[in-house]
């Protein structure tokens, strides 16, 4: 089972495979089963009392998040792919998969249903994302949300969200150790933003500062 535990003070995740299967939203199947939730950590300057986590899996040909958190507001209005979705509620996940290159997949789902799936190449803490081309088929992300307590528009009253999102190997091209093979170490973290009522609360997985892009501080994903 993926187990979190500190080493050189940067927490780590063994990553279970699994096989294919359908997104949902809420994380109903079966291989989700075999796998612990991993809590995100509230940011200092943050006030929100909400609960964030999240698991993840990987299979031949993907990697799949389940995303978790309380809320009380959906504070989401954006209404395309590759917005500024940081600006209001959302999940991220970034996925650095070789330390040698400096560069890594950026991946953000809002509770409205949409995406920004970038590439971003940051050469000393100066960074900018690029879109991925040829967006289609089996380079394509499949992805999901549950909206718990109430609807999905913006400004309703809910109790919490969850999105569950597949991210194909072939849309990580060309990083590489992708796809991990069982040993490969990724660096990775996880986070989330919330807006409710105008004041901004973050959380994130493996501790950073006011950048969510220090990579120094990213934590470690060991593929079994």
């Amino acid at each position: 089972m993926p187990e979190q535990h500190q080493r050189n003070a940067v927490p780590s995740i063994k990553v279970a495979s699994c096989s294919d299967f359908e997104v949902t939203g809420i994380g109903d199947h079966p291989a989700w089963d075999q796998v612990d939730w991993v809590p995100m950590q509230l940011r200092a300057d943050s006030s929100a009392d909400y609960n964030s986590r999240f698991k993840i899996l990987y299979s031949t040909s993907g990697i799949y998040v389940l995303f978790d958190g309380s809320d009380r507001i959906l504070s989401a209005t954006l209404q395309e792919d590759f917005s500024d979705l940081w600006t209001e509620d959302v999940f991220e996940c970034f996925f650095w998969t070789d330390q040698r290159y400096p560069i890594y997949f950026e991946y953000e789902i809002s509770p409205l249903g949409f995406e920004l799936p970038i590439l971003v190449p940051n050469f000393d803490g100066q960074f900018l994302g690029w879109r991925p081309w040829h967006y289609e088929a089996n380079r394509r992300t499949r992805k999901a949300i549950a909206i718990h307590g109430g609807e999905m528009e913006s400004g309703a009253a809910i109790t919490g969200w969850s999105a569950e999102v597949f991210l194909p190997f072939a849309l990580l091209s060309p990083l590489r150790q992708v796809p991990p093979q069982p040993g490969t170490r990724w660096q990775a973290n996880f986070y989330r933003m919330d807006y409710d009522h105008g004041r901004p609360s973050s959380w994130h997985w493996s501790p950073v500062g006011p950048s969510f892009h220090e990579t120094q501080n990213f934590g470690a994903l060991i593929f079994e």
